[in-house]
């Protein structure tokens, strides 16, 4: 996607060598770009958030592999990485199966020549991570277009939690792709970004995508979408999923599940935009099945923003001494999915209809 006329990528390898990614914990107001250059540097980087959503995560993971192939490509080393970089953030399942597909193709070979085939399939997994969300957006589309053509053309207006964007993916995003294809369709549409407390993943980074986009929207508080949803002013809301499950439970940043409640009691569709690698076919009850990542207090007791003097900085909003739980994820439940935006096309959220888009992924799932 742009950003003010010039196409970005959230992580690339530059022609000498060097992986780059922009630095996300300084939007919106500084665009940093750094380069990664040890297994230490990806695993700071995904467990500290200079990268997140979980396409993104998953892609970051198969260029720290890369790396570390360079720098020691012992079988030793490869078991090592798989471990290292798996342990930095335990809910988002593109990790896992990133690692576990480089490891696919690289354990074969002998080591002299993991570092080449590790570039190169950690630049087709970003490749296929592109074509795969644009893919969601061709579908994602048509709900959009029979929308405005429901409305005589009028505004449609989609409804965002978190950051499902290009900058949780590799490009266009997942619930941010059927956007941006409606845009370049020429329908009017209109986004309310939800901040997304704690973090402020939707102020943040959603708000500034649109806005560099050119994409009109608004920014909500978390608690102000079931409002709008009751005076009628949602059409649609449209979130990410960083693990769903075999029977189509989402897991998702903290608070879709109230969302998807609030979309339920005012008969908005609530749809879910997934690439195929979140599903887990291992899992089938969301709730009791998915771990939940338990973040530290800092992030709630704390917000990060621009001060007068231009300083970009942490705020204590909070009493000293006041402690705070913060999980990171909650699971919304297939019953409460209006359906799951593949790359294949539009699925129910349950068991056969994942099973019927995904024949040959969901051999195998639990019973």
């Amino acid at each position: 996607m742009k950003i003010d006329g010039t196409h970005f990528r959230s992580i690339w390898r530059e022609a000498g060598g060097t992986v780059k990614i922009i630095d996300q914990r300084w939007l919106p107001h500084e665009l940093r770009i750094v380069a990664l250059n040890s297994r230490a540097d990806f695993a700071t980087a995904i467990r500290d958030m200079w990268v997140r959503g979980a396409p993104l995560i998953g892609a970051t993971a198969a260029y720290g592999v890369a790396v570390q192939m360079a720098a020691d490509p012992s079988d030793a080393s490869l078991a090592q990485t798989w471990d290292v970089l798996h342990e930095t953030r335990p809910t988002a399942i593109n990790l896992r199966w990133a690692l576990d597909e480089m490891t696919r193709v690289l354990k074969p070979l002998p080591p002299a020549d993991r570092a080449k085939a590790a570039f190169a399939r950690a630049a087709e997994i970003c490749d296929e991570d592109v074509e795969t969300n644009r893919m969601i957006g061709v579908h994602g589309l048509e709900l959009i277009r029979d929308i405005a053509a429901q409305k005589g053309g009028g505004r449609v207006n989609v409804l965002t939690h978190c950051n499902a964007g290009w900058l949780a993916t590799v490009d266009w995003g997942t619930a941010t792709s059927p956007i941006y294809h409606a845009l370049e369709a020429g329908i009017d549409v209109h986004v309310f970004v939800d901040e997304t407390r704690p973090r402020n993943q939707g102020a943040q980074l959603t708000a500034w995508e649109m806005n560099h986009h050119g994409v009109s929207h608004d920014l909500i508080v978390d608690n102000a979408g079931g409002h709008l949803m009751q005076h009628g002013e949602v059409d649609l809301v449209i979130v990410g999923t960083d693990r769903t499950t075999a029977q189509g439970d989402v897991c998702n940043k903290i608070g879709t599940y109230l969302k998807a409640l609030a979309a339920a009691d005012n008969n908005v569709p609530f749809y879910v935009a997934l690439p195929s690698p979140t599903i887990d076919w291992t899992v089938r009850d969301g709730v009791a099945e998915i771990p939940i990542e338990e973040r530290g207090a800092a992030e709630i007791t704390h917000v990060q923003g621009r001060m007068p003097s231009g300083v970009v900085g942490l705020v204590q909003i909070s009493p000293d001494g006041s402690p705070a739980r913060n999980p990171a994820f909650d699971v919304t439940p297939a019953r409460l999915v209006s359906g799951l935006i593949t790359e294949r096309g539009i699925a129910p959220a349950n068991a056969a209809g994942l099973a019927a888009m995904f024949p040959d992924r969901a051999t195998g799932a639990s019973a």
